[in-house]
């Protein structure tokens, strides 16, 4: 009758837009996850519940109430969501936490009550939140105050969560890439019992990961796998995927019987350093200064210990400003850097702005924008979060943040005037030891630096077979954070 006058749109605003999937349409297994095997593992104890409840609580156990996936974009939480329903072959709700958000007062809470009674009626089921942090905002964060629509729903999960039994079966997953914005009172004990980390893989997790997603395209005989996970540090799921795709392509693209090992190559420079730009020409004595710049940085990172050894260096321009840039392959992962290891990469970053001055005559250019970001970058995270600086002290400070904006304002927190400028002295000194170190370093290597250049002018791409001075004869195993330097 509703839908006969014209109202049934309003008459259903309350309802829950929760998608529900059975097996049949989940079609994910755990097989069909890798490189995260300790959150398969914490998700399996569910997958047993939900599979037996009465014999799983024999001990008087019970199943947490919620499960909190928690990790970076792209690391497979909704995956994780996903193949726990699968295993289980129960009913899957799905819904993202700003579905349940609306202009309309009171909305959200129906919803949020209308999904859980269709989940009671479902039992035994899983309720999936993707997106958590759109829906569980910490309430003492709003600056303005009062019972808004936000809260009103957020109010009416935590009633929810108290008030269901996860002895019928019902049990509620969640996923945030922002645990920090959450309300305390959404993360206690007996709403979300649990929090399983879903974090970045490490080489053999990327391995795993590789093979997964490589049984959908047909791979030539060369393809190493291990060196394509050596050669991508701090990748997720998402981004390995989105590399197996984009290999796939180029091979397509160049009408090959299958996908081989320069393809994955130039698929990952193309996701690191975006695409190339060959319609972009270059003045002749651009091109000399950017040669000059790439070399620098790459003959830096070959001569420093500790630091990861030259993959290749190239002068076509890709991306939206880059004119070059300069890859380092990482050995294996790193999990901890020490204060000389983030010094070398700070000269690192200042080998390309150390190459143009030495060459040009002081004369430097705007081609090290980007590196001089990131070597300040570096540099403040050693003074005032990892406490490496002697004056400053073995304390950290935070940045203040621009209220609405979420912005840093420059100025640090429980810092006096006279702190703040001694971080600013500290940092200027770190960036100018880096310099320093990096031009006495090309000044030895002088002759180094212009064949290297020439030859980068007459190939455009060049590899350590091609110029063995880039070739690192100090390197020691381990990746650092940021794998490719690319001059702007």
């Amino acid at each position: 009758m509703a839908e006969r006058q014209g109202l049934g749109g309003l008459m259903t605003v309350g309802k829950s837009h929760a998608k529900v999937y059975v097996e049949t349409d989940t079609k994910v297994t755990f097989k069909d996850v890798a490189g995260v095997e300790e959150a398969k593992f914490e998700l399996q104890e569910l997958v047993a519940f939900l599979r037996d409840p009465k014999s799983y609580g024999r001990l008087g156990a019970r199943v947490p109430k919620g499960v909190l996936l928690v990790g970076p974009p792209g690391t497979g939480k909704t995956l994780l969501a996903k193949a726990v329903a699968g295993e289980a072959a129960v009913p899957f709700f799905s819904i993202s936490g700003s579905e349940f958000v609306e202009m309309f007062v009171g909305v959200g809470a129906a919803r949020v009550r209308d999904l859980f009674e269709q989940a009671r009626k479902a039992a035994p089921c899983i309720i999936f939140i993707d997106e958590l942090d759109a829906l569980g905002r910490s309430r003492a964060a709003n600056p303005v105050g009062g019972l808004d629509e936000k809260e009103q729903t957020l109010n009416q999960l935590l009633a929810e969560l108290d008030g269901f039994d996860p002895s019928v079966g019902v049990i509620l997953l969640a996923a945030t890439n922002r645990p920090e914005i959450l309300d305390p009172a959404l993360l206690r004990a007996g709403r979300f019992d649990r929090q399983v980390l879903v974090d970045r893989p490490d080489r053999s997790g990327r391995l795993a990961i590789l093979k997964v997603h490589v049984r959908k395209i047909q791979l030539a005989a060369n393809v190493d796998l291990d060196a394509i996970a050596g050669l991508t540090t701090g990748f997720t799921g998402a981004d390995i995927a989105n590399l197996v795709n984009e290999a796939a392509i180029v091979a397509t693209r160049r009408d090959a019987p299958a996908v081989d090992l320069s393809d994955f190559t130039e698929a990952i420079e193309r996701i690191v350093a975006g695409l190339e730009k060959k319609s972009r020409v270059l003045s002749p004595e651009e091109r000399r200064r950017v040669a000059y710049h790439e070399m620098g940085h790459a003959l830096v990172a070959a001569t420093l210990p500790g630091v990861d050894p030259v993959h290749k260096v190239s002068i076509i321009p890709r991306g939206v400003g880059a004119l070059g840039y300069t890859i380092q392959r990482p050995t294996e992962d790193r999990f901890l850097l020490g204060r000389s290891n983030l010094e070398n990469r700070i000269a690192v970053l200042m080998g390309g702005r150390a190459a143009e001055q030495l060459v040009f005559d002081g004369e430097v250019s705007t081609g090290a924008a980007d590196d001089l970001q990131r070597a300040t970058e570096v540099a403040l995270e050693m003074v005032t979060r990892f406490g490496m600086d002697e004056k400053i002290g073995q304390r950290t400070y935070t940045a203040i943040q621009q209220p609405f904006l979420g912005m840093p304002t420059g100025e640090h927190g429980q810092a006096a005037d006279v702190t703040n400028r001694e971080i600013d002295v500290a940092v200027r000194d770190l960036l100018e030891k880096g310099f320093t170190r990096a031009k006495d370093i090309l000044i030895r290597r002088r002759a180094d630096l212009d064949a290297g250049a020439q030859l980068l002018l007459k190939r455009e791409t060049i590899t350590a077979d091609d110029f063995p001075a880039i070739r690192s004869t100090k390197a020691v195993s381990g990746p650092q954070l940021v794998p490719v330097s690319a001059a702007n």
